[in-house]
């Protein structure tokens, strides 16, 4: 696995006081630069907003099985596309502890955990529910777009155990997705609101593996009511 320090970003900058950060993880062989240009070329322009910073980290490239083991950027090493697989959690644990320092990096310039939201498309929508629902359950939110666990997840076994508020989540999928079916994102937010999570499940008609315009406005407005400009001394308290 690669260091830490081996976690390219690109960033989109706020375009006034830096209060809130977000840190969206791209899908399996993809990389920041490669989903922030393809968000840019269905909104016109960037993922921007007056108050918070956009972070598109890259994964480290690794061996990845689906693909008979070819190298690719990917966030953890899956057995198969299937929402039966085990998981591979020595793969995934070890992504969460280099994410965390990315998120930590942020806490260290003075913004509150609860002022971080964490999500991202497909394989990178379960690389954030894995982040947040295990590691990092002080965070503002969680977005799972075209994203979905394995059906004995280890984060639904870790969420019984625990009695805090768990972030808030947004979940979007195409209901002609055939990579990654959208019965199994449904199944994916049935159980984690059984489990006391907080959740919103929206799907488009005829549409695929992909992105589309009404879906990021949805999100723009669910990003914003989570991290809204205006907010309490949270993030001042957080750095006295």
């Amino acid at each position: 696995m690669a260091s830490p320090s081996a976690l390219s970003r690109c960033v989109v900058s706020p375009t006034g006081k830096h209060t809130a950060s977000l840190i969206f993880l791209h899908g399996s062989g993809d990389s920041g630069q490669g989903i922030k240009s393809w968000i840019r070329e269905i909104l016109k322009q960037d993922l921007a907003f007056e108050h918070i910073k956009v972070i598109f980290p890259t994964a480290p490239a690794q061996p990845y099985t689906p693909m008979m083991g070819e190298m690719s950027n990917v966030w953890f090493d899956r057995y198969k596309i299937s929402m039966d697989s085990c998981e591979n959690l020595e793969s995934v644990d070890s992504m969460c502890q280099i994410l965390t320092n990315l998120i930590n990096d942020e806490v260290k310039t003075g913004i509150a955990k609860n002022r971080i939201l964490l999500g991202g498309f497909s394989m990178g929508g379960a690389m954030a529910m894995h982040l947040a629902y295990r590691f990092h359950r002080d965070v503002a939110g969680v977005f799972a777009l075209s994203g979905f666990l394995n059906k004995d997840s280890v984060v639904y076994k870790e969420i019984k155990e625990v009695k805090c508020r768990l972030p808030e989540l947004f979940q979007w999928h195409g209901n002609a997705d055939t990579l990654v079916l959208p019965q199994w994102g449904e199944e994916t937010n049935k159980i984690l609101k059984s489990l006391g999570v907080t959740t919103t499940f929206h799907s488009s008609p005829n549409m695929y593996h992909e992105l589309n315009l009404r879906e990021l406005h949805h999100l723009k407005a669910w990003i914003l009511k989570q991290l809204p400009t205006d907010f309490t001394g949270a993030q001042k308290s957080q750095v006295l």
